[in-house]
C-alpha cells in the first residue's frame, strides 16, 4: 500500500506520509483518481485492476 499511496502523492490526491494501510485517506485519494480519469470496471474506492492499470502508467 506505500506504493500505492506514493503514486497518489504523485498526482496531489494523498496527502501525509505513507503508512501502508488502506484507510479511509488513501481510499479517497483512489476514488478521486477513478472519477478524475473515468475509470470502469472496479468498485468506487477500490484499487482493482483497471485503476492500477491506468495509475501505473501514469506514474513511477
Amino acid at each position: 500500500m506505500s506504493e500505492l499511496q506514493g503514486r497518489l502523492q504523485q498526482l496531489s490526491l494523498y496527502f501525509g506520509r505513507p503508512d501502508g494501510r488502506y484507510g479511509r485517506q488513501t481510499e479517497f485519494g483512489v476514488r478521486n483518481y477513478q472519477m478524475a480519469r473515468g475509470i470502469q470496471g472496479d468498485e468506487s474506492g477500490t484499487y482493482g485492476p483497471a485503476t492500477r492499470r491506468a495509475l501505473e502508467a501514469e506514474t513511477h
